[in-house]
């Protein structure tokens, strides 16, 4: 091979390092990195309300009742996935680690043929809409020493979804509100009224 033959060989070596080189200053100040002014991470506090300082109060839910009325049977099955880990649903099966729910809309509060904690055995009555609310909510608020560790469902669309599905899984349902029902009086009579 002759010098000519290797001095073509060489520059195309350097040519090409030479563009990997410019290559790589220009992406280097495309993308450089640019240091922040405080170094760390902002850390989101939520601001406490100091001892004897009134509490913002909570939002409420909107009565049982209207939520009730516009509830949806067939979300509320979904909602009951959430559930299924620990409880039957179906007349006639067997407890899990928490009992069967069939009939739990208006049956008694630990009545079912199982193993109830001593908090949950103390409860007085029987299973109301308003009571399987706000225990579906935070059942340890409600019932403070039960034994279910289920965290409770936040939105109250989906627990009247899920109370209107339950009292579906009975031999006698509960009767639900209307949202006729629930419409102010004045409302009904223009309804009533002829036009």
């Amino acid at each position: 091979m002759d010098s000519f033959e290797i001095n073509k060989i060489l520059g195309a070596v350097l040519g090409c390092c030479l563009a990997l080189l410019s290559l790589n200053i220009a992406a280097g100040a495309l993308f450089t990195p640019h240091a922040p002014a405080k170094p760390g991470y902002d850390v989101v506090v939520q601001k406490q309300a100091a001892p004897g300082e009134p509490a913002a109060p909570a939002v409420a839910d909107e009565p049982i009742a209207k939520r009730l009325a516009s509830a949806d049977a067939t979300r509320g099955e979904q909602s009951a996935k959430k559930c299924a880990a620990c409880h039957t649903f179906a007349k006639g099966e067997p407890n899990r680690v928490g009992p069967n729910l069939w009939g739990i809309v208006g049956r008694a509060k630990a009545a079912a043929s199982f193993n109830y904690s001593a908090a949950m055995k103390a409860a007085k009555g029987n299973w109301t809409l308003e009571d399987l609310d706000v225990y579906l909510k935070n059942p340890r608020g409600m019932v403070p020493g039960t034994n279910m560790t289920f965290a409770g469902i936040a939105r109250a669309s989906e627990r009247a979804d899920l109370i209107t599905w339950l009292n579906a899984q009975s031999d006698n349902p509960q009767p639900l509100p209307k949202a006729a029902e629930l419409a102010p009086a004045s409302d009904r009579r223009a309804e009533m009224t002829p036009r």
